[in-house]
Formats: structure tokens, sequence, C-alpha cells
């Protein structure tokens, strides 16, 4: 037991900089990596940036796309006048019902966060919205 022997750790002590011949890159200096877009995501992008009035989150976009649900310029008018509704009465947070589809929709920022179709709104709870438009 007596041929046991302790070291100190000097790591504390040297600089973090000590040995390091490249600098880590600058933000400017780092390349950066473009998200893989499909076609759908494009059209879809496209379509809604000519409807000014409304917003989608990108979370939202991925469910347009993974649940194939489809939006008519009529659909968007319709949901940007439930938005405008739902303004009016002081909303922040509302659910918006169009059929077989729901809607949750940031009122302040006129963004949509996400989107369900009539197989996921079965049993489903919607938590923190403080309104709800049918249409």
């Amino acid at each position: 037991m007596n041929d046991l022997e302790f070291k100190k750790n000097y790591s504390a002590l040297i600089p973090p900089s000590y040995g390091v011949t490249n600098p880590l890159p600058s933000q400017a200096q780092k390349t950066q990596v473009k998200p893989q877009n499909s076609e759908f995501a494009a059209l879809v992008r496209q379509s809604l940036s000519k409807n000014s009035s409304l917003n989608f989150s990108k979370h939202a976009v991925q469910r347009l796309e993974s649940r194939s649900i489809e939006l008519s310029p009529e659909r968007l008018t319709q949901l940007s006048g439930a938005v405008e509704k739902a303004r009016a009465k002081g909303v922040r947070d509302a659910l918006i019902l169009d059929g077989s589809t729901a809607f949750i929709v940031n009122v302040p920022s006129s963004t949509v966060i996400t989107m369900l179709n009539g197989r996921e709104m079965a049993e489903n709870v919607f938590t923190h919205i403080d309104g709800a438009v049918v249409l």
C-alpha cells in the first residue's frame, strides 16, 4: 500500500489555447449546409409566399408534406379569415377546425404552428390554446 502514488492534475493551470495550432473557424468561415428540399416542399413554399398574410412554421410545412394535407387558395383564404376573427376576439393561440383538418395558429404573428388530419385528431387533447374557430 505504501507504493501508491497520487499524481496532481495540472490541466486547470494550462490555458485552453496551449498547443492549439489551428484556431477554430469563425462563424463567417463555416460552410453552410442547406437542408435537402423536395419539389413538393418548394411548391408549397412558393404557393404560401403568395399568401403573405399567413406564415407557416418549418414544423407546419413538414406536417403538411408528411400528412398529405392539401391547401387550396380558397382554403388558405378561409384560414386567413379565421385568424382575423380570432384576432378580433383577442385570441393568442387558436385551434382552427376545417372539416377533417385542425390547425394550431399563433394569432399575433399569423403563423400556423402545426396541423393535423382527421386520423390524428381522434381522441386528441389540444392544450395551450385560448380560442377555437370552426370553419
